[in-house]
């Protein structure tokens, strides 16, 4: 039997491509309403894909900047997806929900608090996408800084990764006691401050939530280079590459192996995810049509850190397959129309995947137990005192 893999999706508003919602099946009109995301996420869960991610961002671009979203046409605003996510939790049943959350910008505990609160409403189906914001319109959405360079903007990526980690564990699991009789609610020698002094933050205290079903939820990173490759390798439980074929799934396959094995060691491997953007159509003919007719109405034709694969489910089956022959964990499909290629993905390809014997389907009733990534203890239930450390990544 070949490799099996995983299979999730990444959803962006009405699809990756920016035309996609002037098709005839968008909902436009529906994009900031739970229906339009609780719809296409309960599908995906029925297919048995092991989660979906939800794109996110800190700014609409400046009238002077030449960024693709001022074109003529493109669609523009969005909804904060850690609360998205948190909204669509408790219709959904197995899929795991991973926002993205930017780092520059974003304090770490609100970071922590918000995805363990995420974790609680999915009961134990939570992770996050930490992702470096570096646009001048973030920068002054904030007005509090200035522009940094590509090693300082990681370095505090990988402190904002090290500090959620903390904090989700200053709470050990028998913190709570609920003794009405003694009046204990909970005992306070299993709640730790995070006394923490960082390049870019410090912090002192402890979560203000409790800790969550996982424990930690899910690190999530996409990475395009060796800078993201070493802080995925760090600091995440899963990172997303975006090879154009298997060889070059392969090559990067080999980097994150050395990443890893210098910089965690004989710690948990990494879960690597292949990101590819799909248009499903019942022909090769249509889906180049399909993919024409997008590019017409976009003015210019789709570009992509990530292939774009058009043409019909076994098609799209095929490179899957092929990348699955390299080794990786998974596949992250990014549909260019949603809920069109949602739909596909669900009732098409996770179906052809599944009766070929590629798909991976574990059981659990956790993210973390169907990526096959054991509970993580509390680090500092084993050792309860705490002390100042200057964390420099």
């Amino acid at each position: 039997m070949s490799h099996r893999i995983h299979l999730a999706a990444a959803l962006e508003r009405t699809g990756w491509h920016p035309a996609a919602w002037r098709v005839s099946s968008a909902r436009p009109h529906e994009l900031t309403t739970p229906r339009h995301w609780a719809d296409q996420v309960r599908a995906l869960d029925r297919a048995g894909l092991v989660f979906a991610t939800i794109e996110d961002a800190l700014s609409l671009p400046q009238r002077d900047e030449s960024a693709d979203d001022l074109r003529p046409g493109r669609l523009r605003g969005r909804i904060d997806a850690v609360l998205l996510a948190s909204a669509v939790a408790p219709l959904t049943q197995r899929i795991g929900l991973i926002p993205t959350v930017t780092t520059t910008h974003t304090e770490p505990f609100h970071v922590a608090t918000g995805i363990q609160t995420l974790d609680f409403a999915s009961r134990g189906r939570a992770g996050v996408r930490l992702v470096v914001g570096g646009s001048d319109a973030e920068r002054a959405n904030f007005g509090r800084r200035e522009a940094t360079d590509i090693d300082t903007a990681f370095r505090e990526a990988g402190e904002v990764a090290d500090a959620l980690g903390r904090l989700w564990d200053s709470w050990q699991d028998d913190a709570i006691i609920r003794d009405a009789a003694t009046g204990r609610f909970v005992d306070a020698d299993r709640i730790h401050n995070v006394d923490v002094a960082g390049e870019f933050f410090s912090i002192t205290g402890a979560s203000i939530v409790p800790r969550s079903p996982q424990g930690r939820p899910i690190v999530s990173v996409l990475a395009h280079q060796t800078v993201p490759f070493r802080l995925a390798a760090e600091h995440a439980d899963v990172v997303f590459i975006t090879p154009d074929d298997a060889a070059a799934a392969t090559g990067i396959l080999a980097e994150l192996d050395g990443a890893a094995a210098e910089l965690r060691g004989t710690g948990e491997r990494l879960r690597v995810f292949a990101d590819v953007v799909v248009l499903v159509e019942e022909t090769s003919a249509a889906a180049r049509d399909t993919a024409a007719r997008l590019d017409d109405l976009a003015g210019e034709t789709f570009r992509s850190d990530a292939r774009l694969v058009a043409g019909t489910p076994a098609e799209i089956a095929d490179h899957l397959r092929s990348l699955a022959g390299t080794g990786i964990d998974g596949v992250r499909l990014r549909p260019a129309r949603q809920p069109d290629d949602v739909v596909a993905i669900a009732e098409r390809i996770a179906p052809l995947l599944r009766a070929t014997g590629v798909l991976r389907e574990d059981d659990g009733a956790t993210l973390r137990a169907r990526l096959g990534l054991p509970r993580p203890d509390s680090r500092y239930a084993a050792n309860p005192t705490t002390t100042r450390e200057k964390v420099v990544l």
